[in-house]
């Protein structure tokens, strides 16, 4: 029977507005015919791997990249960037239907765009993109299923999209295991750039389903101002031994009078990282037993940490409660001097014109932000920013799906190559132009022009650069070459769960963020954090922990 049968709009909306859309998975399982709908624990064969390779397309970096998985970094940007793909890969293809998420506004259609159209002169082919805003991106993915009508290549959600995901691609999506499997993904060298830890996040039902947004590994753990520290006696990370340390350091920070406040919104997730705590779940590999990370000492030690903060004031009043949706307000509160800390992803620090560096130099040239790493002996920096995401490719022939892979190679091309340039920046003398320095500086139409989303239908792991600080690029290698060789191991890539696939990130997270707010505002008391514990369990934790532990003991036969 055909995959195609649409499924009941109905069951879109089980698992309720804040969480992500659910999908109920079984109509469409049913309908296919396809065995069974119950979706299974899995230990992740390193067999559907593919073989990764350091890309290098002739560019020399100016700081060197690690096999271990630190970046390269680039001061200047290349004056002739180089070609990453050969001739026109769509050449003879039809027109390729992709839906992608986007943090910008709508762009310019094909027409009135010029980095559009040169992107597919360089193609050889039409990609028809639809942008959607990232708050809508889920409604918009349940709808695109419930009507059954997928683009050829989407980005999955990163708030969930699915109840019953594996059972959900094997009905859907391009098994790309033939494809792209061991050595067959050299036709694609750019794709096997991508990190076996990303590729291991894509692996479904025992096949290689997605294709890897690719990030570094580590996400970082905030931004902090140096000079603020510095005031304070606090020259170097280094000096900050232990958590307490770290309270006595905020205390001093904290100075209502000058409407500046040492943490803003929130920091437990550095202070889990500072105090050795795992990053959700934590895997003995002696005895195959899971502990999720409520469940640790270290974590409850820095829920008490922020706890103590809280009460000491040193938090700006108002921020702890802000939620994701706020975070351009609280990170300009950070910008515009209200604080020491501020929990950001690093990938935003050197962001064009609108990064700490550039944004804080335009407001006070003294401000000197730079990139925190977790302190103390005990520290450990978490493996949370692997991939953004995976885009998926509808089911389609060999043929069909050889194309759609050529294009997410493309979109997949390095730091200072043609493709890369086109991405990023647009066409020279339209969509940019060359500063003083030789890099790129958007004009207005480029600022609109490349908001088109190519760079989420693929991505390698980002080289760093800025065109605003060489000393940013610095600062952000560092911080780097410290944080992954602390790195502990995410268990969760190599072993799969249903519950936590379903879960992990949507209804289990908001219950776990609200109430660990509760606690560290003081609306509960600290006794209240074993009841959190007991109903994060109870409501999917511990049927996840038992399918983890599943999936082990089938990796060990």
């Amino acid at each position: 029977m055909s995959s195609s049968t649409p499924i009941n709009r109905r069951a879109l909306f089980r698992m309720g507005a804040g969480v992500g859309l659910g999908l109920a998975a079984a109509p469409l399982l049913a309908a296919c015919g396809d065995g069974g709908t119950t979706a299974k624990a899995e230990a992740k064969s390193a067999s559907l791997l593919p073989s990764t390779a350091v890309r290098n397309i002739g560019l020399k970096p100016d700081l060197a990249g690690t096999a271990a998985g630190v970046p390269q970094g680039f001061f200047s940007y290349p004056a002739k960037p180089l070609r990453a793909t050969g001739n026109t890969p769509l050449k003879g293809a039809k027109p390729i239907s992709a839906t992608m998420e986007t943090f910008s506004p709508p762009p310019p259609a094909r027409g009135g765009n010029a980095a559009w159209q040169e992107i597919e002169k360089l193609l050889g082919g039409q990609v028809d993109i639809t942008a959607v805003p990232a708050d809508d991106y889920g409604t918009k993915f349940s709808t695109m299923v419930a009507s059954d009508s997928l683009p050829d290549i989407f980005m999955y959600p990163e708030s969930g999209g699915v109840d019953n995901k594996a059972a959900f691609l094997r009905a859907k999506c391009a098994d790309l295991t033939p494809y792209l499997a061991g050595d067959k993904i050299k036709d694609y060298p750019n794709l096997a750039a991508i990190p076996k830890g990303a590729w291991q996040g894509a692996i479904f039902g025992g096949k290689l389903y997605g294709i890897p947004i690719a990030r570094t590994g580590t996400g970082g753990a905030g931004v902090y101002r140096h000079d603020l520290f510095a005031e304070v006696g606090v020259t170097s990370l280094d000096q900050i031994t232990d958590l307490d340390r770290f309270v006595e350091v905020c205390k001093e920070l904290t100075r209502p009078k000058k409407d500046q406040y040492a943490i803003i919104a929130g920091a437990t997730g550095m202070l889990a990282m500072s105090a050795g705590a795992p990053n959700f779940w934590r895997l003995d590999e002696k005895t195959g037993k899971f502990t999720v990370d409520l469940e640790t000492p270290e974590y409850r030690k820095a829920v008490e940490t922020a706890r103590l903060l809280y009460k000491a004031g040193c938090y700006y009043p108002g921020t702890l409660q802000m939620s994701g949706a706020q975070k351009a307000q609280y990170t300009d509160m950070f910008k515009n001097g209200k604080g020491a800390y501020v929990y950001d992803g690093m990938p935003t620090y050197l962001a064009p014109g609108v990064g700490y560096i550039a944004s804080m130099k335009a407001i006070d040239k003294k401000y000197d932000p730079r990139p925190f790493v977790p302190v103390g002996k005990d520290a450990v920096a978490w493996m949370d920013n692997i991939a953004l995401q995976n885009t998926h490719i509808k089911k389609a022939s060999g043929d069909r799906v050889k194309e759609v892979l050529a294009l997410a190679d493309f979109a997949a091309s390095p730091f200072g190559s043609q493709e890369y340039t086109l991405i990023n920046y647009g066409v020279e003398g339209k969509d940019f132009t060359r500063d003083a320095k030789g890099n790129p500086a958007l004009t207005k139409q480029g600022t609109q022009d490349v908001t088109v989303p190519w760079k989420f239908l693929a991505s390698a792991v980002p080289a760093i650069f800025s065109a605003d600080s060489e000393q940013g690029v610095r600062h952000v290698h560092d911080a780097f070459s410290k944080m992954i060789p602390m790195m502990v191991p995410d268990p969760t890539l190599q072993y799969s769960s249903p519950t936590w696939d379903s879960k992990g990130s949507g209804s289990l997270n908001t219950l776990k963020g609200d109430g660990l707010k509760d606690i560290i505002s003081g609306r509960k008391p600290m006794s209240a954090y074993d009841q959190l514990v007991k109903d994060y369990l109870a409501k999917g934790g511990e049927q996840a922990r038992g399918e983890f532990e599943e999936a082990f003991q089938k990796g060990k036969k």
